[in-house]
């Protein structure tokens, strides 16, 4: 408001100001800022803002296990590579590629007519020596007494014995030959050794086959129970041994799991099987085989997956979750809530990381109360109301649900 509209001179007839009136708008606006001062003096302060609300668990010492993962291999429990030990040309297939033989089962035929010719061949000529052998021993028979009474010299009866030994001596290497022959005529049905899966044939009807080929024909595998071959570092198997000689009892089978490539866990747990006799000088690694059940025939040999299994467990350990830890510039802090509700960022170091979980292992006791959710609230020295993670609370504060708070760490 212009101040003239306030205050109005009065001037004489020599335009000399002789005194100031008061104006009676001036007086309005005077009196109006009077109550205003007045009324707000009345008003009453306003409430301090409530203090923000934050999830906190409370830590409790409990055991962890510590698993470790490792590469590995299937194999079968035995691989039969299975080849031709006769040379000739492959008549038939006998069996369904990539189905469940047994032993003794016929996967392959081979031309045996050579090979019956060959035995045929061997059956005459004992025959026909032992025949020569009958002879001899007859003559021998005949010269002895002849001898002794000399009517021929001791040299025919010496040469009649000689003659009637290497006839038996020729009888022989005939049986010989024979069983030789009975054999290869045998090999011309090549039969599954061992229980199994059988593979892919890698020789076609028609084909020469034979020792001089050196090429498996298919191959038989053994896969139930079916091998894991994985490759350990020297100080998880100095862990592993340790908890192994701890336990009491060096008989117990430690479980293995299989995680296959998707993520998913094979059904089945398995054993540890044996380890290899020394450790690798140039990776520093030893190599563990593992066995594992496999009645439906799902693992295959070749096949890899991830190997887990517990090296050690860490006992009275404090489990956080991830998300109540801070990082920050490569150091850790952690807001725990005192007696009074006042927080304090607590520097802590870290472990093992177990899922979602850290190992703390220094900064921190049982029975702090740590926050988890709110921690963007949570600063030096504030005061907070604490509530108990994963309990669900109205507006008032009360949990809405009578379940007891949960320590998702454990």
């Amino acid at each position: 408001m212009p101040i003239f509209w306030i205050i109005r001179p009065v001037f004489n007839k020599c335009g000399m100001p002789y005194s100031l009136r008061p104006n009676a708008r001036f007086i309005l606006v005077f009196n109006f800022a009077i109550l205003i001062l007045f009324a707000d003096g009345c008003k009453k302060k306003s409430a301090p803002p409530p203090p923000p609300e934050v999830q906190v668990i409370t830590l409790a010492p409990t055991n962890v296990p510590i698993f470790e993962e490792w590469i590995g291999t299937l194999d079968g429990f035995v691989n039969a590579q299975i080849h031709a030990q006769v040379t000739g040309y492959l008549l038939t297939q006998n069996y369904a590629e990539g189905s469940e033989v047994k032993k003794g089962d016929l996967l392959f035929q081979i031309d045996p007519r050579p090979f019956q010719a060959g035995l045929d061949q061997t059956l005459a000529k004992l025959a026909q020596d032992k025949a020569q052998a009958g002879k001899t021993e007859q003559d021998v028979k005949r010269y002895t007494p002849l001898a002794k009474e000399q009517a021929i010299s001791q040299e025919e009866l010496d040469d009649a014995i000689q003659a009637n030994l290497g006839a038996d001596a020729q009888v022989k290497a005939d049986e010989a030959a024979i069983e030789n022959a009975q054999l290869n005529l045998g090999f011309t049905k090549i039969k599954s050794p061992i229980d199994g899966l059988a593979g892919i044939a890698l020789a076609q009807i028609g084909d020469l086959v034979g020792q001089s080929g050196g090429s498996a024909l298919t191959t038989v595998s053994t896969i139930n129970p079916i091998k894991v071959y994985f490759q350990v570092s020297e100080q998880s198997y100095v862990a592993f041994w340790r908890r192994l000689v701890g336990s009491g009892n060096e008989d117990e089978n430690f479980p293995l799991q299989l995680i296959f490539s998707d993520g998913s866990v094979y059904p089945v747990t398995g054993k540890f099987f044996f380890a290899d006799r020394h450790i690798n000088p140039d990776t520093g690694t030893l190599q563990i085989v593992g066995l594992f059940s496999n009645a439906n025939y799902m693992l295959r040999p070749g096949q890899y997956g991830r190997v887990r299994a517990q090296t050690q467990t860490i006992t009275n350990a404090l489990l956080v979750p991830q998300r109540a830890v801070t990082e920050l510039q490569g150091t850790y802090q952690i807001a725990i809530v005192g007696e009074t509700n006042t927080v304090h960022l607590q520097s802590v170091t870290v472990g093992e990381q177990i899922g979602s979980d850290w190992i703390i292992e220094n900064g921190l006791k049982s029975g702090d109360r740590v926050v988890v959710e709110g921690t963007q609230k949570a600063k030096e020295g504030a005061v907070v109301n604490p509530k108990p993670f994963g309990v669900e609370t109205n507006s008032a504060g009360t949990p809405t649900s009578a379940a007891a708070p949960t320590n998702p760490s454990k």
